[in-house]
């Protein structure tokens, strides 16, 4: 299933090959195959996003009316105790035994079956997708949808769109049928999300126009430690996170600047036997050895809140192929680091036999004394595979338009009835899962739109 909902069937990777570009490609989007991991936003983040960026209309105040309402649509509530797997059970104890903060996960979730299949799209509706939620409140409303539509160009005329030119996808061949639309609208929103928004506008050919378009790309690299137990932990039954630790969320730093710990969400990984097997190192008789202990295999996953300073970006060629590009910068290296060892740290306190890194040299670690390999690591690119599950900017927010797409009523600069909305607006990561960000801003654009 994986193949069918998410982008290029899951196997797309950053220009190095080391970071897996995960995104949904589906009716619904990214909250088919999402976590239902359902945060609002941290009132320090929107408030830096005010302060250094000019982010106007999007305080938490503002959004607070939103995420009532999402609440009640979505049913969001913390994770409770009948849905926590093994490896959640053994978080949360380890979190508490090293004094760190950790709370349950608040989860869009209703009558869950407990089959651990959220990434594959949940066969039982229970996870509040907006398939199953907002998606048929606005067909009931008279919304249509254009399935298998590849939207392909904008026209302009002045300061306006005055059309979008698409076209209908062959579903079988993957490729264009020869059908073409044409749309016309008095406004016009784009919502392709992290990576799709931003790459949409710069194969129309506006990066003159928008000089900040593809720039500050975020993508929460995601690594990950699995980890052998004595005990069996099947991770994928039940639900992913139903615990976080929150400890490190915010990075912390010296006087001086230099970088202490931090900048990090770590939970409980949820990874299906067959994803699990690529994801385990080694080959023939060291592989099978270890994937006969498969039940007892465990482990974490952490959340990098990216560093401002060290963001990638999306180009595209004359022939419009993407290119992402996201450079491990020195500081990113130490917080990734620092992820590893506390996610080897909490493995260990949780009971774990011994730890192994998804990394070229198959790092195994037996013991809180050998922390030092970690500090060996070069994360040089294609050393280590991670993820990028919750992209963010491309069409960054603010006021300024040579480093900025849209101003913070979501309006591309220079144009009056073209908005975005989604998570490419996002001037940095939102140090959480941005799924209620997401919602939330959107809703705010929304109320934009009508205002105009």
């Amino acid at each position: 299933m994986a193949g069918k909902i998410s982008a290029e069937r899951n196997m797309n990777t950053d220009a190095t090959g080391t970071i897996n570009l995960v995104y949904g490609k589906n009716v619904g989007g990214a909250s088919v195959h999402y976590w239902a991991d359902s945060y609002r936003t941290p009132e320090d983040r929107l408030d830096l996003w005010k302060k250094e960026y000019g982010i106007y209309g999007h305080s938490f105040e503002d959004l607070s009316s939103h995420w009532k309402e999402l609440d009640e649509v979505l049913n969001v509530h913390p994770a409770k105790e009948e849905y926590y797997n093994k490896m959640n059970h053994l978080v949360r104890k380890a979190c508490k035994s090293l004094d760190w903060e950790g709370n349950p996960v608040p989860q869009a979730r209703k009558n869950c079956q407990k089959s651990g299949h959220c990434m594959q799209g949940c066969m039982y509706g229970a996870k509040q997708s907006q398939l199953v939620t907002h998606i048929p409140k606005a067909m009931a409303l008279g919304t249509d949808i254009y399935a298998d539509c590849k939207a392909v160009r904008l026209e302009l005329k002045g300061d306006k769109v005055e059309f979008l030119e698409a076209v209908m996808m062959d579903r079988p061949s993957g490729k264009e049928s020869g059908i073409t639309l044409r749309f016309e609208a008095s406004v016009f929103a784009i919502a392709a999300g992290g990576f799709g928004s931003s790459t949409f506008l710069l194969r129309n050919g506006w990066k003159k126009r928008l000089p900040a378009l593809g720039e500050h790309l975020a993508i929460n690299p995601s690594p990950f430690v699995h980890a052998l137990y004595e005990e069996p932990i099947v991770q994928w039954r039940n639900i992913p996170s139903a615990f976080g630790v929150e400890e490190f969320r915010l990075a912390s730093f010296k006087e001086g600047g230099d970088y202490i710990e931090g900048g990090f969400l770590i939970m409980a990984n949820q990874l299906q036997p067959g994803s699990l097997s690529a994801l385990i190192p080694g080959f023939g008789v060291e592989h099978r050895e270890i994937m006969k202990q498969l039940t007892h295999i465990g482990g974490t996953i952490g959340w990098i809140d990216d560093v401002p300073s060290e963001l990638g970006n999306i180009s595209v060629n004359s022939s419009g192929k993407r290119t992402v590009t996201y450079r491990f910068g020195k500081l990113t290296k130490e917080v990734l680091k620092d992820c590893i060892r506390k996610q080897v740290q909490l493995n260990f306190r949780a009971g774990a036999k011994w730890i192994f890194l998804p990394d070229l040299k198959r790092t195994k670690i037996f013991s809180e004394k050998e922390m030092d390999k970690i500090d060996r690591l070069e994360l040089r690119p294609a050393s280590m595979m991670m993820a990028a599950p919750h992209p963010a900017g491309g069409c960054r927010m603010g006021q300024d338009p040579s480093r900025s797409v849209v101003d913070w009523k979501h309006k591309v600069h220079g144009l009056k009835n073209l908005y975005v909305s989604d998570s490419s607006v996002f001037p940095t990561g939102v140090s959480v899962d941005p799924s209620y960000t997401i919602m939330a801003f959107s809703k705010q654009a929304a109320k934009f739109i009508l205002e105009d």
